[in-house]
């Protein structure tokens, strides 16, 4: 059984609790298990807590789950592409796959709600599938 570490942002909570609800049932589904959930203020914070996480031997791989939305700068696509980039970068340092679960940059709410469903399964089968074959 593949075991889980969800990190989830707080930022746009509307839309990353429910991706996490769908990450846990889609989880079941895939027969792995979230066994550690850590939640940061914001996608730019994932690093950290992908960090320890691929450092616990209850972790197998790592599911980010967020929602940069567009705003009037292009601080969205900073944010995500950094956090896109730390997230591959400690993937290949610790040698644990994490997925990228993060909608944006440069989505709109309706967007990203649109997309809540397809963006947490896509992230957890991701996960779930390279550490099946890496094995």
């Amino acid at each position: 059984m593949v075991r889980l570490g969800l990190v989830v942002s707080e930022f746009n909570s509307e839309i990353t609790r429910l991706m996490e609800e769908r990450a846990k049932e889609h989880a079941g589904f895939l027969g792995a298990e979230v066994v550690q959930t850590l939640r940061v203020p914001g996608a730019f914070d994932m690093p950290l807590a992908i960090k320890k996480l691929l450092e616990s031997d209850k972790v197998d791989a790592v599911v980010t789950l967020g929602a940069v939305l567009e705003g009037q700068t292009q601080h969205d696509e900073v944010v995500a592409q950094h956090a896109a980039r730390k997230a591959i970068d400690l993937s290949v340092e610790k040698g644990k796959p994490v997925s990228l679960g993060i909608i944006g940059p440069g989505a709109s709410r309706a967007h990203a709600q649109a997309r809540i469903d397809e963006y947490a399964r896509r992230a957890v089968e991701s996960a779930v599938k390279l550490c099946q074959r890496l094995q």
